[in-house]
């Protein structure tokens, strides 16, 4: 199982000390550096950064949205960082939900699974240098038009950050990669498999050609509660306020991880503005469900045990209470790969 790593998308670390960070898990072995985006800085610009400064390990978006960019752009942009990375990129998508891209973005949010398809069927189409004659549901694209530039590899990863049943199954069919969020690994094989099964046999390939690759938080300290703690705010503003209380995905995974009472309650609370209740609400058992904490070494051993329920690779949220520099870093070099 390969180990990666993820990076911030706020500045509260400055931005030298985030690019020495990553050039240390260059150093140290990690697969891959994903890089997320929602309203701080944008993920192309920091996989730039990153690619001119590290000289073997992988450089993803993780994820940016298929809403506010164009697939044909999101395909220029792909080809011209795989090209600047010397071939090192990954391309992770998702919908984002509907705050981001419609509070943020100012466009509609609907029918995201169908654009990620058309998405990803464009992009490729982009990267070969075929000319793009496309008649989607969503795009018309008729001029026959191609990339004048020369990609690297006309052929880029492309990962799927999905959660809705649809979606599970589009990334089972279509994606190389799958990037999951709150990843149980106790509901993974009755709960999560068979969507990402139902998309693979749609597509007549075996599930084992999908790499897994979770977004795991990792807390690395002797003190249990300060680690819980520190995750708490995070799951509370996912489950409770990440859409109404109609359509928040997040929500309807805790619900389908058998959290249905208590999925309904933080959400209740969250939207009513008690976001102290609702982040009180989160027990630790939805904590160490879904989140890795204790001493590097427990840490890195639970990591490896990722692998028995058929995970690729992991894509580590590294923190320490306080988010202390030296020892965040001291952390990452525990944890890396033997």
């Amino acid at each position: 199982m390969k180990l990666g790593i993820n990076v911030p998308y706020a500045d509260y670390l400055p931005r030298e000390m985030v690019v020495a960070y990553v050039q240390e898990a260059d150093k140290l072995g990690y697969d891959t550096v994903w890089v997320a985006e929602a309203y701080g800085w944008d993920a192309f610009t920091i996989c730039t950064q990153l690619a001119c400064t590290t000289q073997r390990i992988k450089i993803g978006t993780g994820i940016v949205n298929v809403f506010s960019r164009t697939p044909a752009l999101l395909g220029q942009t792909a080809g011209s960082l795989d090209l600047i990375s010397d071939g090192r990129f990954i391309l992770g998508l998702g919908t984002s939900g509907h705050q981001v891209i419609e509070g943020w973005h100012g466009v509609k949010f609907e029918r995201g699974v169908r654009r990620m398809r058309e998405t990803i069927e464009i992009v490729r189409l982009v990267l070969k240098r075929e000319r793009v004659s496309y008649e989607g549901e969503i795009f018309h694209l008729g001029m026959g038009l191609k990339l004048i530039t020369h990609p690297l590899r006309d052929s880029i990863p492309i990962y799927l950050a999905t959660l809705t049943p649809s979606g599970v199954a589009l990334a089972g069919e279509l994606a190389d990669g799958w990037l999951p969020v709150f990843f149980s690994p106790q509901h993974y094989e009755k709960v999560i498999r068979p969507g990402l099964e139902k998309g693979a046999q749609r597509a007549g390939r075996p599930l084992s050609e999908l790499s897994v690759c979770p977004i795991q938080p990792v807390v690395v300290t002797s003190d249990r509660k300060a680690g819980r703690d520190s995750t708490r705010p995070h799951l509370a503003l996912y489950i409770g306020g990440m859409g109404s209380r109609e359509k928040n995905y997040y929500n309807q995974l805790w619900r389908s991880y058998g959290f249905e009472d208590e999925a309904k309650h933080i959400q209740d609370l969250y939207l009513d503005r008690r976001k102290d209740e609702a982040i009180a609400a989160i027990s630790d058992e939805m904590v160490d469900l879904v989140t890795i904490i204790g001493p590097a070494q427990e840490c890195k051993e639970r990591l490896e045990e990722l692998a028995k329920v058929g995970v690729s690779e992991v894509s580590v949220a590294l923190s320490v209470p306080g988010n202390d520099p030296l020892e965040t870093l001291a952390a990452l070099r525990a944890l890396a790969p033997s």
